[in-house]
């Protein structure tokens, strides 16, 4: 039977970044659940041995690798111009809109191609990416409409998204992700949060002051009077554009070193942060699928999220809902959510429980086995 090829060439890429993670949790169960007389292969854009070797390491019982003549830059613009045939016969899988997308028959050319699509960002939120970051998303979902056997979605949301912005009929099929497993806890966890000064008590939450993520509002109300007196971590970096931590903190009123920004953290620092936090604050606009949600509660940490669907989809009853339609408002409804999980130690409890099972309801196992019967189907 012909092998299933998975684009794994995010993982080469200087930031792997979510679709990274993604793409390595994914392939690495799709190996492990693939039927009988079936292999997965990777197809990755031309680097370097030592990438190659990486690779083989990162994903045990890969059974090949096709390696493209072009590197990551000139083969994203070769098929989003449609340049470069499909490696062989047989089905391939895309973890995003980087794929070889062209005209074929499913049938008498024995071909299918199957795409990822994790959020409409570029359409509804394009200010948060480069001129040339959009341009290419747009280009290659056009491609996607037509030349695409099905397109993958995180969520029932972006689903319908999606839905009215281009017409994909029938194709589209909804396959969330999971918390990755890598992420665990340190061999010493006391010594480690020593080293990075946790406090005892904190708020915690991930992302950039970029406006979509909603960190600007949670710093606002965080100054407003009522609001829990508790410091708040940031998994991430320090500034965006002209935007900077300090400065938020500061006009916000809020005292020096009562925000920190962490930056980019080690797996095991991030299940570390996420572990010990009195709650977890996903104030994000607009989200796909809204991962640190579930990787919260996979540790038992109390959510407190916004409205935007996709978080309200994979929260399920398990976080506490924050609405965002009241735009100026949206500050304090966050600082009065958060009040009520860290002063109601009965919520609180509830909450962790719900959490947990939430978590517990999604794994990429059952993920990559419906990449396989997706395949199947076609």
């Amino acid at each position: 039977m012909p092998p299933l090829r998975v684009i794994i060439d995010q993982l080469v890429a200087p930031v792997p970044g979510g679709i990274g993670r993604y793409t390595e949790e994914l392939t690495r169960q799709l190996i492990a659940t693939a039927p009988m007389n079936c292999s997965v292969e990777g197809i990755v854009s031309s680097s370097s041995q030592e990438k190659y070797d990486a690779l083989a390491e990162r994903l045990p019982g890969l059974a090949g690798l096709h390696k493209t003549t072009l590197a990551r830059r000139e083969l994203a613009r070769a098929w989003q111009h449609g340049l470069m045939i499909m490696p062989g016969k047989g089905m391939i899988h895309a973890p995003s809109l980087m794929a070889p997308l062209r005209k074929h028959d499913r049938v008498t050319e024995d071909r299918q191609i199957v795409v990822t699509i994790h959020d409409v960002v570029p359409w509804t939120h394009p200010e948060t990416l480069t001129p040339h970051g959009v341009a290419w998303h747009k280009a290659m979902a056009k491609r996607a409409r037509k030349h695409a056997d099905a397109i993958v979605v995180p969520t029932h949301a972006v689903a319908q998204e999606l839905e009215g912005l281009i017409d994909f009929g029938d194709r589209v099929r909804v396959i969330g992700g999971a918390v990755s497993s890598s992420l665990k806890l340190p061999n010493d966890p006391d010594a480690r949060a020593a080293e990075l000064n946790l406090p005892s008590e904190y708020i915690l939450t991930v992302g950039t002051l970029e406006p979509r993520k909603g960190l600007t509002p949670l710093i606002t109300g965080l100054g407003l009077p009522g609001a829990p007196d508790l410091p708040l971590l940031i998994v991430g970096p320090q500034g965006w554009g002209d935007l900077d931590v300090a400065a938020v903190a500061t006009e916000a009123g809020l005292p020096e070193g009562r925000v920190r920004a962490l930056g980019f953290v080690s797996d095991s620092d991030l299940a570390l942060l996420l572990s010990r936090a009195t709650v977890f604050v996903h104030p994000s606009r607009a989200e796909g699928f809204g991962l640190p949600v579930l990787e919260a509660m996979s540790f038992g940490t109390p959510v407190v999220h916004s409205s935007a669907p996709a978080l309200i989809e994979v929260a399920g009853d398990a976080g506490y809902t924050v609405d965002l339609d009241d735009v100026a408002g949206y500050p304090e409804l966050l600082a009065a959510a958060i009040t009520l999980v860290v002063t109601d130690r009965e919520r609180a409890a509830g909450m962790r429980l719900r959490g947990l099972d939430r978590a517990r309801a999604y794994s990429w196992r059952d993920s990559a086995e419906r990449v396989w019967q997706l395949h199947a189907d076609l």
